[in-house]
């Protein structure tokens, strides 16, 4: 393990050298089945051909001008998210965090043109939404916060779900000029809102003359059984963001606005040197059109449900066991103990799982999974939580 690589990560003692599918190969040959699709990001699983194929042959055509230029399959790519959104117009950058830096400058600037000077931004406790530093100090964590003050400020936490703390803020606070949330919270231990709870956001936005941002890096893209999870509750954003499995793996963030909210923007107001270049563009309209016409979202739907009823089925008496929760094939099991032993007895079966908040077993698999894969990541994790103490 080489010594000038930043020690960001606690890395596993494992280096994978090609994938197909749902499955990965180390550097000793040995299969894996992939529950964490890198994170959520090969949600078409790996070496996908038809991916593969179109990346080749536009990198050999061209990978990169400016966005001093029009760029056709930008805009091909942007039609195409405008379409699954149905909202008006895209920024794309290079990360969830580029993103989310986006939307809180649209924010700002929706509120100065409000006429407020000091725009505020509700935000979720618990939430994550990137390391740069205005979407670290979005983020609803204090331990991923830790040592890298003076965070910005402007942003007001909630908890989630609690909607009668958005309405305290909202009555004692006339600086605020948007929303941040994740319809379901990743990094927070795939947290689910309650009932009713989206669209009473939606309605208290509307009332205070708010925008309504979507962090939608995770949970977005057919994860949860739609194409974005906020449409399980019928509503709209203001603002969406997205990111992950938009390319499959190159990386590709998109700033989403509807309304005002996308009219904002001018020349010289944002940028990104590589956002948006043909490579990556090209790469994630093919990614939607196989999203598109395999039916993953509902795919996902089908194969997620049959797998929390399963966990259930096998968990429900187990006292270890607090929380089974979820959508689509985004799925998280909270114990009341820490769970980095089921992780590792995964790892010891071949299968790659994921842990968040210490005491949840996170699954993330790349939305082609077939019946018997879904069966095998079931068998792992029950097995994995059956043994610790």
């Amino acid at each position: 393990m080489t010594q000038h690589v930043m020690n960001t990560y606690a890395r596993l003692p494992l280096a994978f050298e090609r994938g197909e599918g749902a499955w990965l190969w180390d550097d000793e040959d040995r299969r894996y089945l992939d529950a964490i699709s890198g994170l959520g990001v090969c949600a078409l699983g790996h070496a996908h051909p038809e991916l593969a194929h179109v990346i080749g042959e536009q990198a050999a055509t061209l990978m990169h001008t400016s966005n001093l230029v029009r760029i056709p399959w930008q805009e091909r790519l942007a039609d195409k998210i405008a379409d699954a959104t149905q909202m008006d117009r895209v920024f794309f950058g290079n990360s969830g965090a580029e993103a989310i830096e986006c939307a809180l400058k649209i924010a700002r600037l929706a509120g100065h043109r409000r006429g407020i000077d000091n725009p505020a931004v509700i935000v979720m406790k618990n939430s994550f939404h990137g390391r740069t530093l205005a979407a670290l100090s979005a983020t609803g964590n204090r331990k991923v916060q830790a040592g890298f003050e003076p965070l910005m400020a402007g942003f007001h936490h909630a908890a989630f779900g609690d909607v009668e703390a958005i309405e305290d803020i909202a009555a004692n606070n006339r600086q605020v000029v948007a929303l941040l949330m994740e319809p379901i919270q990743g990094e927070a231990g795939v947290n689910t809102p309650p009932a009713g709870y989206l669209q009473r956001l939606r309605q208290i936005c509307d009332e205070q003359g708010w925008l309504l941002i979507c962090d939608e890096i995770q949970s977005g893209l057919c994860r949860s059984g739609r194409w974005f999870a906020h449409q399980h509750d019928g509503i709209r954003p203001d603002v969406l963001t997205s990111a992950k499995a938009l390319a499959n793996g190159l990386p590709i963030g998109a700033c989403v606005a509807s309304g005002e909210a996308a009219k904002l923007m001018k020349p010289g107001s944002h940028g990104s040197t590589f956002g948006g270049n043909p490579l990556v563009t090209r790469a994630a309209c093919t990614v939607l059109d196989i999203m598109k016409r395999d039916r993953l979202a509902q795919h996902a739907a089908d194969v997620g449900q049959a797998m929390m009823t399963a966990f259930r089925d096998r968990l429900e008496e187990d006292p270890r066991v607090r929380e089974i929760r979820g959508r689509g094939l985004m799925i998280g099991i909270e114990l009341d103990r820490p769970a980095a032993a089921v992780m590792d007895y995964c790892l010891e079966q071949r299968v790659l799982v994921n842990v968040t908040q210490e005491r949840v077993v996170r699954l993330l698999p790349p939305l082609i999974i077939d019946k018997q894969q879904a069966d095998l990541i079931v068998d792992a994790v029950c097995g994995g939580i059956a043994t610790i103490d």
